[in-house]
């Protein structure tokens, strides 16, 4: 479907493309003189009259402006996954699943209470599972909210207790709002010492792994959940099983 007509400052901007076409058709000795008001107006005629006859010019230079602009956000992402690699795999504040010594690494920025997240969750699994040289890389992303803030808080204080996958999979998995309440009886369901799991939440390391995860996803541009980092492409939004496979392959092949 061909996009909306663009705005009169978009219009505007391919103007100039279509006066420069014109010039360059000019005598060059027409083009090394100045333009009075009588040749710039007729000349505007002509533009004017031009676009009138053949809008889809406005169309296309819009598109072609746009396939630039999109082109450009892609290389700038890139360039920011690549000077942000280390903290971004290797960052020990954040939690591993599947193989810690795997030969591709997928990295996932999620929030406890997106639904997309949860909804992408078994695939995410599955990907860990059907992949033995595969680590997963997971960054407590809360924006949701305190309650997203609480449960990630949770999520990585359970690491003092060897519980970090168990409790992250118990709050992917529920279905309804989280709290205090909620989140400490699935907490309790999984085997963790609720009252200890209280007091390490509070620790200055899990606020600051927090805050550093918030503050990388500022400088990659993301500004949802959830966001999946494949070697060095960034994928917002949910994705289906196979198209993290084929993702995955593609990364490992770029070595």
């Amino acid at each position: 479907m061909r996009p909306a007509l663009p705005s009169l400052r978009s219009a505007l901007l391919a103007l100039p493309i279509a006066a420069l076409a014109l010039s360059a058709a000019a005598p060059a000795h027409a083009q090394s003189a100045s333009f009075d008001g009588n040749q710039k107006a007729a000349i505007e005629k002509i533009v004017r009259d031009y676009l009138m006859e053949h809008p889809e010019v406005i169309l296309q230079a819009v598109d072609a402006m746009q396939e630039r602009q999109k082109a450009a956000e892609a290389e700038q992402a890139r360039m920011a996954l690549i000077e942000n690699k280390q903290e971004l795999t290797r960052n020990p504040a954040d939690p591993v699943a599947g193989n810690p010594q795997g030969d591709v690494t997928v990295v996932e920025f999620f929030d406890y209470q997106c639904g997309y997240c949860k909804a992408v969750h078994a695939d995410t699994l599955a990907l860990v599972k059907g992949d033995p040289k595969l680590r997963l890389v997971l960054k407590e992303f809360p924006i949701l909210g305190p309650a997203s803030l609480l449960a990630s808080k949770a999520a990585l204080a359970s690491r003092s207790q060897g519980k970090y996958m168990e409790l992250h999979n118990a709050l992917m998995s529920h279905r309804g709002q989280l709290d205090e309440a909620v989140i400490m009886r699935l907490a309790k369901s999984v085997g963790l010492d609720t009252d200890r799991l209280k007091k390490d939440m509070e620790s200055p390391d899990v606020l600051t792994a927090i805050a550093a995860n918030q503050s990388l996803a500022e400088k990659l541009n993301i500004r949802g959940t959830p966001a999946f980092v494949f070697g060095d492409e960034l994928v917002p939004g949910a994705i289906k099983l196979d198209d993290m496979k084929r993702l995955t392959d593609a990364a490992r092949s770029k070595g």
